[in-house]
């Protein structure tokens, strides 16, 4: 670097040519100043490397806020798909169960009319069994037919009779 001084003709005196040299002094201060920065390369490289760790750190504080800003985003993005799709398990459910209880119904109708069809036949049947069975034997008849559990349970007894001594007229015969 170089400095120029202005082109005069002179000092005017001992204080004017003592205020030059201060000047002077001054100015070849700051040039050797700058030519030490420049020159201490250790230096210059810890102040780089002091000024990337600050810049690292920013980066790092600012990655992990916008880590935890996404993570939240995430986050509430499945508790609302949470709770759709709980809604439609919820929704399904309740279709399910009214199909059920439909379908509930519809057996439960079919039943009881199976059961007032069959019972018209019994007593149809009953009928024609009365007028085939002799006189002595009606008032049995028809009293089995107004209370026909008791008529159905000794049924029931006879079969299981008749079951039993089949199986143990079998055992003893083999």
């Amino acid at each position: 670097m170089t400095h120029k001084i202005p082109h005069r003709s002179g000092a005017k005196g001992p204080d004017e040519l003592r205020q030059q040299i201060e000047h002077t002094r001054s100015q070849l201060g700051d040039t050797v100043a700058q030519l030490m920065d420049r020159a201490d390369v250790k230096g210059r490289a810890r102040a780089r490397a002091a000024d990337l760790r600050d810049k690292a750190g920013a980066m790092t504080v600012q990655l992990r806020a916008s880590a935890a800003q996404a993570g939240h985003a995430v986050q509430d993005k499945a508790a609302r798909t949470g709770h759709v799709m709980q809604g439609r398990a919820t929704h399904a459910g309740h279709l399910m169960q009214d199909r059920v209880a439909h379908a509930g119904h519809a057996v439960q109708d079919r039943a009881s009319r199976a059961g007032h069809v069959g019972h018209h036949r019994a007593g149809h049947a009953g009928h024609g069994v009365q007028d085939a069975v002799p006189q002595p034997l009606r008032g049995a008849v028809r009293a089995g037919m107004r209370h026909p559990g008791p008529v159905i349970a000794v049924g029931v007894l006879g079969a299981a009779a008749v079951a039993a001594g089949v199986v143990w007229s079998r055992r003893r015969c083999h």
